[in-house]
């Protein structure tokens, strides 16, 4: 009989545009969440949580894409598994809820709406600070006063993968 665990799952959520440090450390991001054996949760729909999902690919690792049509995306989209919900803008309670944490990245309108779902389900959330964007403010102005859940804010991959190890999500082989 073969004996599985579930792998820690971690969504990416936000927007960043190409050329920006947020858009570098969004595939940094991605590819690190592979090499620690942690699937990735992707839209897929802006650019960084496109390229946090091809790097994490290149790396080996798992993604998940949780689109907003009901129709498969072509070939070259960037997942091992895609979910075509076809639930438009409600795919985002369906992202808040998939992962063990949330990374968030920059952000518009669809990112607060994911994150705000994502807090009312007590789902850690881990922004990305000092890039500008959205996410910068999340840890002085989180969504409600509730303390729903806990707030780790990142700016480097050693800040990230920190992270991740306080929320108990790396491997114990890895730590």
């Amino acid at each position: 009989m073969i004996s599985t665990i579930r792998r820690p799952q971690v969504c990416v959520l936000g927007s960043a545009e190409p050329g920006s440090k947020a858009y570098d450390l969004a595939g940094q991001a991605g590819e690190l969440l592979a090499r620690l054996g942690i699937t990735v949760i992707s839209g897929c729909g802006s650019p960084a949580t496109r390229i946090a999902a091809q790097r994490a690919q290149a790396a080996g690792g798992i993604v998940v894409s949780v689109i907003t049509d009901a129709d498969m995306p072509g070939p070259d989209w960037p997942a091992t598994v895609v979910i075509p919900c076809g639930m438009g803008d409600a795919r985002n309670l369906i992202m808040a809820l998939a992962g063990d944490a949330c990374i968030v990245i920059g952000g518009r309108a669809g990112t607060i709406s994911e994150v705000c779902l994502a807090w009312l389900h007590r789902r850690p959330l881990l922004p990305l600070v000092g890039c500008g964007g959205w996410s910068d403010g999340l840890v002085q102005n989180p969504p409600d006063e509730r303390q729903n859940s806990p707030i780790l804010p990142w700016g480097s991959m050693e800040a990230l993968e920190s992270q991740l190890d306080t929320l108990g999500l790396l491997r114990s082989e890895r730590r």
